[in-house]
């Protein structure tokens, strides 16, 4: 009895809080930093490459999408008239990230013929914690993206959308609005998702570290939860991940390909080899990546044209 004792008072010290994670195994597992090392790195890369992007492109136009200072989204205008339409919502945990340091992909989408747009939208400590107003402005976003898609010079019938880390998540939102409801536009008219490295469901987020700066209520976790919603998703899913994630975000894409394929919905879960939370993201920016790629297949244009 005495040998058993100190593993019975870990197991009482150490108790799991969601599947077998103990509480530090939980936040760890929704802090990309931990399970990549080089993230600093690899965050001053993108921001390094969107300014290259920009010498190469020149400064994207400036448009406003609501009457808030922080509503207004850059465009990176295909050369050809009545181009597909992506827009791209970048992650940063819900608390940081601006669309100009997010720029970084979109000289593959130009050059191949696509127009890349990215919004910027408030940040969570910004919106007293709710991760509703986030979302509202990335579908409102995308909502007036596509009204204006003439404007901007694009189609408005290849219009696709994407994103990364929890921005995918935001994503993954608006792949389960009500368009046509709330929006005033089809409730098709979305041809194509790609996320990568989201969040789909907001449960063990809850009860993570993250709870810490986002005001999480069941409200918020029903609503924003896209695995919850499958029923109202009429859009080709590409889910995607990295195997040097961590397991959580692993796990999130495939439970959430898994659900999607499983209620008869089309979806292709891609694997990013030897890839971290970050690296899996800088793929969209290579139009031969595994992200820039599976993004232009399912837009329907070549890599780049000669």
């Amino acid at each position: 009895m005495q040998q058993q004792a100190p593993a019975a008072a870990a197991a009482r010290k150490d108790p799991r809080v969601y599947l077998d994670y103990t509480q530090s195994e939980l936040d760890a597992a929704y802090d990309q930093a931990v399970y990549a090392p080089n993230f600093q790195q690899l965050q001053d890369r993108r921001v390094a490459g969107s300014e290259a992007v920009r010498q190469r492109l020149g400064l994207p136009e400036r448009f406003p999408y609501g009457e808030s200072a922080i509503e207004q989204l850059d465009v990176f205008r295909a050369k050809r008239a009545n181009a597909p339409i992506f827009v791209f919502i970048h992650g940063g945990a819900w608390r940081n990230g601006v669309a100009k340091d997010h720029a970084y992909a979109a000289e593959a989408f130009v050059q191949s013929g696509v127009t890349y747009v990215v919004p910027d939208f408030v940040w969570v400590q910004d919106a007293g914690g709710s991760l509703l107003p986030m979302a509202d402005q990335v579908r409102r976003a995308i909502a007036w993206t596509w009204k204006n898609a003439a404007r901007l010079g694009g189609d408005p019938a290849r219009f696709y959308i994407g994103g990364h880390s929890s921005g995918a998540h935001l994503a993954g939102c608006a792949t389960i609005a009500d368009w046509e409801k709330d929006w005033g536009v089809p409730g098709d008219f979305i041809k194509g998702a790609t996320l990568c490295s989201g969040m789909y469901d907001l449960a063990p987020v809850r009860l993570s570290a993250r709870s810490q700066y986002v005001s999480f209520t069941d409200e918020m976790v029903d609503k924003l939860s896209a695995i919850r919603h499958i029923d109202k998703i009429r859009v080709p899913l590409v889910l995607a991940y990295g195997t040097k994630e961590t397991p959580e975000f692993q796990r999130q894409s495939r439970d959430f390909a898994a659900a999607v394929k499983a209620a008869g919905k089309t979806v292709e879960l891609l694997v990013g080899q030897h890839l971290n939370h970050f690296e899996m993201g800088e793929t969209f920016a290579n139009p031969l990546g595994l992200l820039g790629r599976a993004a232009l297949d399912q837009i329907g244009v070549k890599l780049i044209p000669a």
